[in-house]
């Protein structure tokens, strides 16, 4: 029995240090992605694009590889991964504790929880508590709209408007129709991209970590994956691609 522990132990010991060690054997990180959720990832005829190739692109780099990327369904991602045809996920994903008997996360690389956008010249809303009295526009049924309804049970005069969209939330904003609005930093990040005038508050108002996957066993690849991430947030290039891709 004891031998038999041991061989167990021996083997996924030689499991977690697989996975990097391939990488750095053939120069190569697989990537998985779903290639149909811009402007984390797209396809066309010329390839695929979005933040996450970007993100992938330069986390090879610090690693000193090459990335190749495979394309999948969302719903075929982890299964994916678990059967090795990719090394890690870079897809967008939030981190799912019910994953992790079987895959790890890496340091978040962007939060896409709900925040609170305003008028430029707004300068009494910085935070949810300051909207007594006030005007919110939601998307109808979105966690925003969760959010503010919990909300709501605290600051009695607020007052909830859904729209149909987030982005008819934000223009209502921008017309005076709502002093704020409460939506998903995706939505609200590309609207303030192409519109003057609104602001986002300074500290986010939920948490929606997107984070790299790997295999469970993969620690080594984590290990260095996380290291990437962490110089390329310390060096501004992490918020390079985000602002190239969502705007500030």
């Amino acid at each position: 029995m004891a031998l038999v522990w041991v061989a167990l132990l021996l083997a996924a010991c030689r499991g977690q240090e697989d996975a990097w060690q391939r990488v750095q054997e053939t120069g190569v990180l697989k990537v998985g992605l779903d290639p149909t959720y811009p402007p984390f990832e797209a396809a066309d005829a010329n390839g695929v694009f979005g933040l996450d190739v970007d993100l992938a692109n330069a986390l090879a780099v610090d690693l000193g590889v090459q990335t190749e990327f495979v394309l999948f369904g969302y719903d075929g991602l982890y299964d994916a991964l678990a059967t090795g045809q990719v090394d890690v996920l870079i897809s967008a994903l939030v981190v799912a504790p019910e994953r992790t008997k079987d895959f790890a996360y890496s340091t978040p690389y962007f939060n896409a929880g709900e925040i609170l956008i305003v008028r430029q010249d707004e300068e009494n809303i910085v935070r949810m508590e300051d909207l007594h009295g006030r005007t919110l526009a939601v998307e109808l049924g979105a966690l925003g709209h969760v959010e503010a309804t919990s909300w709501a049970k605290r600051l009695p005069t607020l007052t909830i408007v859904p729209y149909q969209t987030a982005d008819e939330a934000l223009t209502a904003v921008t017309n005076h129709e709502a002093d704020a609005a409460l939506v998903d930093a995706i939505s609200g990040r590309l609207f303030l991209r192409q519109t003057d005038g609104l602001k986002r508050t300074a500290v986010p108002i939920t948490v929606e970590p997107f984070a790299i996957v790997t295999r469970i066993a993969d620690r080594q690849l984590l290990e260095q994956i996380n290291r990437s991430l962490t110089a390329l947030e310390n060096n501004g290039q992490l918020d390079e691609i985000t602002q190239q891709w969502l705007g500030k």
